[in-house]
């Protein structure tokens, strides 16, 4: 499993920038395409981000767990 610091590390990898910090923090990416890629992460560095919420974050990314992995995640 991932912790909401191990999402960060890889969205900072992938040139996700930190947009907004409230209640939660939003990554977001703009594509070649103009796509906007978005995500909302917690404040909860350490703790694991839940299984159905991890593969929501994954898909809002484009990401698959093995890219996440791959990436260190």
């Amino acid at each position: 499993m991932a912790t909401y610091g191990d999402f960060r590390k890889v969205l900072q990898k992938l040139n996700f920038a930190l947009v907004r910090s409230t209640k939660h923090e939003t990554w977001e990416r703009i594509c070649e395409d103009g796509t906007i890629l978005r995500t909302r992460v917690s404040h909860q560095h350490g703790k694991d981000v839940p299984k159905p919420l991890f593969h929501r974050m994954l898909k809002q990314c484009k990401l698959t767990e093995t890219r996440f992995r791959d990436l260190g995640g």
